[in-house]
């Protein structure tokens, strides 16, 4: 069974469900109760996403203050790594702490994927991967999941990588089911995550799986993140309208932009530019790399992302503003475009004044 993280649907409901019971905390590989996570560190790695594992699944505890995980970090060979954020990583463990792993996180590196060249899995890494156990659960994190694929480990699942990325890696491998809109993909013994927060949020999927939400939520109040994030990668994705060559219909743009609020037709927008429906919409598409339709849809969501994220009006309000006309167009556009409601995506974005 798959679990697709991306708001209240599905993605939200089992926490794993049956897949979960053969793939919780068993401390099998440590010698211990405590669930073995080990993180594999590449030449290149990105410290955010390597730190992510210990933060998270590190701080989690039983009833009697107990850690519930042990996560070490090792590399291919033992030896250190360099980051991409110019210093290099020294670890304590090589590829044998990966043969006692319960569960193995692969976080992304500049190496791989369509930042590098070559083979997406260097050697090295493919030796070290062989010593994990069957069964052992595998996580990727961002572009970490080029080295799952490169091993086959996705052929034929559900799963996901950073939306940026996400064309190339489906042609890197065809036999995946990339779903680039989700922040994550549950699907059973291999879960994969979007960019960067998103290993947050899979981890912290990983303590709901494991031990519930009263752990997850304790957690993240630590981390002090949300325990769980509606929508999915759709609504960080800056779309940016192209800039066109030749201005003929810039002055009809801007003039649109001033009246978004109201029902402009394709007919007004001709009219204002003066030229015939067929040559508007033929130059508007060269210019601008859509129709005039969709370009206003786009334009009036984006004005309503600025009224929820700045304002505190109703969002039939907002609605009539951006142009949407009703509370519930408004609701439709968003959930189809983005994944998430009006009033999920104000309580995610919408800055809290601080409270005495």
């Amino acid at each position: 069974m798959a679990v697709n993280g991306r708001g209240s649907g599905s993605g939200r409901g089992s926490d794993g469900g049956s897949d979960g019971d053969s793939c919780g905390p068993r401390g099998r590989g440590s010698g211990s109760d405590r669930h073995s996570v080990v993180v594999l560190a590449q030449e290149g790695v990105y410290p955010f996403e390597l730190s992510i594992p210990s933060r998270v699944l590190g701080n989690a505890e039983d009833a009697a203050g107990r850690s519930l995980y042990e996560v070490v970090v090792c590399s291919p060979d033992g030896s250190s790594v360099s980051s991409d954020a110019g210093f290099s990583v020294v670890v304590e463990h090589g590829p044998e702490a990966l043969a006692a792993a319960d569960t193995v996180i692969i976080p992304p590196t500049n190496r791989l994927g369509p930042f590098g060249q070559g083979d997406p899995l260097p050697p090295e890494t493919a030796a070290a991967l062989a010593r994990v156990r069957p069964g052992t659960r595998m996580v990727s994190i961002c572009t970490g999941s080029y080295v799952l694929a490169a091993v086959g480990l996705l052929d034929g699942r559900p799963a996901t990588t950073h939306w940026q990325v996400a064309r190339d890696f489906q042609r890197t491998f065809p036999r995946v089911k990339v779903d680039e809109d989700v922040l994550f993909v549950d699907d059973g013994d291999v879960l994969t995550a979007a960019g960067a927060a998103a290993g947050v949020d899979v981890c912290l999927h990983l303590l709901r799986r494991d031990h519930g939400a009263a752990v997850a939520n304790q957690v993240a109040r630590r981390c002090v993140v949300p325990p769980w994030r509606d929508g999915g990668q759709a609504q960080f994705i800056e779309r940016p309208v192209p800039e066109p060559m030749s201005a003929t219909t810039a002055a009809t743009r801007a003039w649109a932009l001033e009246r978004l609020q109201e029902p402009l037709t394709l007919g007004q927008l001709s009219a204002h530019a003066r030229m015939s429906l067929r040559t508007f919409t033929r130059r508007f598409r060269d210019e601008v790399g859509e129709t005039p339709g969709r370009w206003l849809t786009a334009q009036r969501l984006e004005l309503a992302r600025q009224l929820l994220e700045t304002s505190d009006l109703p969002v039939d309000l907002v609605a009539h503003r951006a142009g949407f006309g009703t509370a519930n167009s408004l609701r439709q556009h968003m959930r189809s475009l983005l994944g998430v409601s009006p009033v999920a995506y104000r309580r995610t974005f919408q800055a809290t004044p601080s409270r005495p």
